[in-house]
């Protein structure tokens, strides 16, 4: 009797000192990472932003930095929605593989297929237009653009401007960021489905895969829990330039939370939008007509963070920025929203993508 008595103690002190070292190890996790993001985010005055972390699915870390809106000294929250800039580009790849998927597309297709007029459209692809090697003109460095900024631009009407300018090298001869690539995506998306690019995305994304915070951006809608976005001058911070969202389109357009985006990326995890052939095809890595390997799919980046394969991508919309690092191998997800252009997430999300790295390796 006394040595089961024995037994049992020894037991449930081996669980506590168990309990005690877990809970130890995650106090010093919450530390560095608090630290971390603390020398770019630290100024509870300033606006500030929002990180998550997650291994296999569970959150490790969530946490709100800064003022969500400085006019009413809103502090910001977990749950603030952002807009997320060019990380819109996941979603509108994710939705060009969807209509192959349903065989009303295919990434082969020249685009004359879909805009009979556009120049060269018989040599620049869909495929080129996801993998940034179209070498058509970046909308974002033309000096006209401030024409538009502000107008509500039909899609049609946002090729048409930038369609007829020189184009900076030949259909994959090279990769080169472009948002105009992109915007042509999202023509093609509504020109396939009969939808606007909105709703598409609404009905077949957010809808599906339970993103009930995450929109097509709007300054006049009421979007619950907004983050609003400012802007860092020599005397202060200024609310953030307006702009059309209809302008940076299918390229930059989409508002989402950090829990919004962590389904998101459980989603592409699980198949739920797309087949694992189909999902392949936005995470490998592609080639120059030379042979050259790019690193680049569709719609993310394809680095390396300690030497380990991961997905990644950045967005910059006047007023936010956004970065999402996902490491496949180890199922580790990294999200940070800013609601000003002055803090950049993109380096520390980074770090704290190798600081979760070597904490699942203790």
């Amino acid at each position: 009797m006394i040595i089961k008595k024995l037994i049992t103690v020894l037991i449930l002190l081996a669980f506590f000192s168990n309990t005690m070292s877990a809970q130890q190890h995650s106090k010093t996790y919450e530390k560095k990472i608090d630290s971390l993001i603390s020398t770019e985010f630290g100024n509870i005055n300033e606006p500030g932003g929002v990180f998550l972390v997650a291994k296999n699915g569970k959150i490790l870390y969530r946490k709100a930095f800064g003022k969500a809106n400085l006019e009413l000294d809103v502090n910001m929250s977990p749950e603030q929605v952002f807009q997320i800039g060019s990380m819109t580009k996941q979603f509108t790849a994710v939705a060009i593989l969807m209509l192959e998927q349903q065989g009303k597309l295919n990434v082969n297709d020249p685009i004359s297929k879909y805009s009979k007029d556009y120049p060269n459209g018989d040599q620049i692809t869909i495929h080129h237009l996801l993998t940034h090697t179209s070498g058509i003109k970046d909308f974002t460095k033309m000096k006209s653009l401030s024409t538009i900024a502000q107008k509500e631009m039909k899609p049609e009407a946002m090729v048409d401007f930038f369609k007829n300018e020189p184009v900076d090298f030949s259909p994959g001869e090279k990769f080169d960021y472009n948002n105009s690539g992109y915007v042509v995506l999202g023509y093609i998306i509504e020109f396939v489905s009969g939808d606007t690019y909105e709703n598409f995305i609404q009905k077949n994304i957010f809808d599906k895969v339970g993103m009930s915070h995450s929109y097509y951006a709007s300054d006049r809608k009421i979007i619950p829990k907004r983050a609003y976005g400012y802007h860092k001058k020599e005397n202060g911070f200024v609310n953030k330039t307006v702009i059309s969202f209809s302008v940076p389109f299918s390229s930059g357009s989409l508002m989402s939370t950090v829990d919004d985006m962590l389904k998101w990326q459980q989603a592409l995890g699980q198949n739920i939008l797309l087949n694992p052939a189909e999902t392949q095809k936005a995470f490998q890595k592609y080639k120059l007509n030379n042979g050259e390997e790019f690193t680049y799919g569709y719609g993310w980046h394809l680095k390396e963070i300690n030497g380990i394969p991961d997905r990644e991508h950045g967005g910059s919309v006047f007023g936010f920025k956004s970065m999402g690092v996902y490491i496949p191998v180890e199922d580790i997800y990294v999200i940070g929203l800013s609601n000003c252009d002055c803090h950049s997430p993109t380096e520390i999300t980074r770090n704290i993508a190798k600081i979760t790295q070597a904490l699942v390796k203790k």
